[in-house]
């Protein structure tokens, strides 16, 4: 059984078991998440929801919170002598699903 989510502003499809990393949810480490915007429900059964399959919700535990690599930013302007240069670490949270309830 594997499921579509919504969460961050992206769709993930999930299943079971998976390791996944989110844009950052404000819980703790060890916590449960529940995500009951789930879009598609798919196994023997399929649900497809408009927007959202009612009742179905899938639930995660939170392994860790972190930052990705760092990420380079520059911006030039030729011949105006101007450059600028940022970094960027974009926050995430890795979770792995525990159950599918359609």
């Amino acid at each position: 059984m594997y499921a579509i989510i919504k969460t961050g502003g992206k769709q993930i499809k999930v299943s079971q078991g998976d390791v996944i990393y989110v844009e950052k949810l404000e819980a703790t480490e060890g916590e449960v998440v529940t995500f009951d915007q789930v879009l598609f429900v798919g196994g023997e059964t399929v649900k497809i929801g408009a927007p959202i399959v009612e009742g179905a919700t899938v639930t995660a535990k939170v392994e860790k919170q972190g930052k990705a690599k760092k990420l380079t930013v520059f911006k030039y302007k030729p011949k105006k002598n101007q450059y600028k240069k940022q970094g960027h670490r974009q926050p995430y949270t890795k979770l792995v699903v525990e159950t599918i309830n359609a």
